[in-house]
């Protein structure tokens, strides 16, 4: 290749990282995988070294990607806070301790390996051991200053415990999101018709920037810590040592961390790692591998962007290779549509898969997806089936372009794009489709529970026009269902007795089947307990509803706007017509609140009670249930295959009670 041709390249392959950049770190919206990132800023080092009189200054290969956004300020790191080099390879890695080993005239240099998160970096400055901010790397010089968006985490303290507390010092860790809480996150999303976040990195980054508190507040991130910038006075002399003072200083840390010697032994922890990870509670996409000790790693030094005493080994998503077989489009109950890649069934990460989202048209006409197309799939965030590429080598010669249609599928009403969303909907709110995913969620088990009312049984009022909206339910006859296919006089009594059954459900489940936009089944609860009425509900104003916890001006104002809708107003009314009383929450006091105060985390596999089961004990005694072990955890109710969870709790010394005890304390 000659020079010219080369100079032609880099420019390309800098203007597309830059644009990835963008996407990634600012926008927390990347488009590719992070195999075909670091391939691509490979590919672009490759060419430098390859053209050393190019200048360097301004390419993205010398640089930390800058995360640094509108709408927060910006703060100086006291120590620069540089990324990582990163290989997926072992004799890389090999060749990485090869070169500390030299460094450091030693055979066998000790090191430490961890987890590596998949979140946002953050720098948290304690000065005399009281929480001072909160910087994201930035640009590795500074980042912006997410002080109070990070105080919403609730394992993170405002103020060091115990002894040996600098002046100051800069504690280095990842901002992430649970498993858990991203799958709830994504099935409220999908209550609402919204297209779901695309991984928990991602969902994490998003957080950390908003500017809606209230918003923050609901989205429940965590942390986990580190890394260490600027101390003074220095406490500790190695990697190691500062993990067990994070420990006495009361802050989370990584759950599996090995002490090794040597390339070989270091090797097999990353191994051991890559075994154990996808049953973590968290997002994990490698390992770290660091020099131990501190003065071998300042003897060892850094680049312009990267310490030469650590590496991260990526491990690389699983991947499959599949034939797509149809591209189906769904109308969810908001009126989006959705594409859905049907395949061939394949094996990906231990399930079978044989359906992927294709997100939106936009999506599709990026990646230009065609039916009859080999594509290449993996779980985004080790989470969703996911069309990561199309094989373009083996697509067939007669493939056509796959054309979104311009009418709803199920009304025939012609779709419209709003301007400001990406999703296409169909704005008819009579169309079969909807009605009928408005219908499902009412009665599904999240929602007021009508046992029998699946959505085979949906689908059959809603053709032959006995269900228009969730009113009409409640004037259905037993002569409507009993003219149902597969049922019978007992089948058709227990659906109409179902039905009536819940006309008494709580009041936080007919709030989350109303489907108001953005309201959960958990910002529900919020608001029957502010409210304790779907009148009083109705009536509240923005100001008033903005003061309940963990509802935002954006959730407050869609409320407003269900409940003014003339439509809306007339289903609700015929609800209450119907006789409709749903009950208000029962405050616990006195001898009923027996675990009031209390702080539980349910995990694992109970012997008799369902997860959800048990959250609901626990509330109705006037305990609370959050999705993460911290300090302020009090017991751990522990199941079979109670996982990380378990570890943490027993490191912190929390009381872990089993399915039994816990039935002891609510007595």
């Amino acid at each position: 290749m000659s020079q010219a041709s080369d100079l032609k390249k880099i420019e390309q392959l800098r203007a597309t990282i830059r644009r990835y950049d963008e996407l990634y770190y600012r926008k927390a919206e990347p488009e590719i995988s992070d195999f075909e990132y670091d391939a691509l800023k490979r590919e672009l080092s490759d060419l430098e070294d390859a053209n050393p009189e190019l200048p360097l200054a301004n390419s993205p290969s010398q640089a930390v990607g800058d995360d640094r956004t509108e709408g927060f300020a910006s703060y100086r790191h006291l120590l620069p806070m540089q990324s990582l080099d990163n290989t997926y390879s072992k004799d890389e890695f090999f060749s990485f301790v090869s070169r500390v080993e030299k460094g450091l005239e030693s055979e066998r240099p000790a090191f430490t390996v961890e987890p590596k998160i998949d979140g946002v970096a953050v720098s948290l400055t304690y000065e005399n051991g009281k929480l001072a901010r909160a910087v994201t790397r930035g640009n590795g010089i500074e980042g912006d200053d997410v002080t109070a968006n990070a105080r919403y985490i609730e394992r993170l303290p405002e103020k060091l415990e115990g002894e040996n507390i600098p002046e100051i010092v800069e504690i280095r860790g990842e901002i992430f999101m649970q498993v858990e809480e991203f799958e709830r996150l994504n099935s409220l999303r999908a209550e609402v018709g919204l297209e779901p976040f695309k991984n928990p990195r991602n969902l994490a980054a998003g957080t950390v920037k908003l500017l809606d508190r209230a918003e923050v507040a609901r989205r429940k991130l965590d942390i986990v810590l580190y890394g260490l910038g600027e101390c003074r006075p220095a406490v500790v002399n190695s990697q190691s040592a500062y993990r067990e003072q994070l420990i006495k200083w009361g802050l989370p840390i990584v759950d599996r961390f090995w002490q090794v010697e040597g390339a070989e032994s270091a090797w097999a922890a990353v191994e051991e790692l890559d075994e154990i990870r996808l049953g973590f509670d968290f997002p994990t996409d490698g390992a770290v591998v660091k020099v131990d000790s501190f003065a071998e790693q300042d003897r060892l030094g850094a680049t312009s962007k990267a310490p030469r005493w650590a590496i991260a080994v990526k491990f690389a998503a699983e991947q499959a290779e599949t034939q797509l077989e149809r591209i189906t489009i769904q109308v969810g109950r908001t009126g989006a549509l959705t594409p859905v890649a049907e395949l061939a069934p394949v094996q990906l990460a231990g399930t079978t898969v044989s359906r992927a989202t294709l997100h939106n048209q936009e999506e599709m006409s990026r990646k230009d997806v065609r039916v009859g197309d080999t594509v290449v799939i993996e779980k985004a965030g080790e989470i969703i089936p996911a069309v990561v590429r199309v094989v373009l080598e083996k697509r067939p010669g007669d493939s056509q372009a796959f054309v979104f249609p311009s009418e709803c599928p199920g009304c025939g009403t012609p779709v419209s794009k709003i301007e400001g969303e990406v999703a296409v909907r169909c704005l008819n709110i009579e169309c079969p489709d909807q009605v009928r995913g408005r219908l499902e969620h009412f009665a599904s088990r999240q929602c007021l529970d009508i046992e029998g009312l699946g959505e085979a049984v949906v689908d059959q009022l809603v053709s032959k026009g006995y269900l228009s909206n969730i009113a009409d339910i409640y004037s259905l006859s037993y002569d409507d269902v009993l003219s149902l296919d597969k049922f019978a006089d007992k089948s058709a009594r227990n659906l109409i007795a179902a039905i009536e059954s819940s006309k008494k459900v709580e009041l936080w489940r007919l709030i989350h089947g109303l489907g108001i936009p953005q309201v959960g089944a958990a910002a529900a609860k919020d608001l029957a307990k502010a409210y304790g009425g779907v009148k009083e509900l109705a009536s509240a104003t923005l100001e008033q509803l903005t003061e309940v916890d963990g509802i935002g001006e954006k959730t407050a104002s869609g409320i407003i706007a269900y409940f003014t809708d003339a439509q809306n107003a007339s289903i609700l009314e015929a609800l209450l017509q119907s006789g409709m009383d749903a009950q208000a929450p029962e405050v616990v006091s006195g001898d009923a609140a027996t675990l009031a105060g209390k702080t539980f985390v349910i995990t694992g596999t109970l012997p008799t009670l369902k997860r959800n089961e048990a959250k609901a004990l626990v509330e109705s005694k006037g305990g609370k249930v959050a999705g993460s072990v911290s300090k302020k955890t009090d017991f751990l109710v522990a199941g079979e295959s109670a996982g990380s969870k378990l570890s943490k709790a027993e490191s912190l010394g929390i009381a872990v009670i089993d399915e039994a005890g816990l039935l002891a304390m609510c007595e």
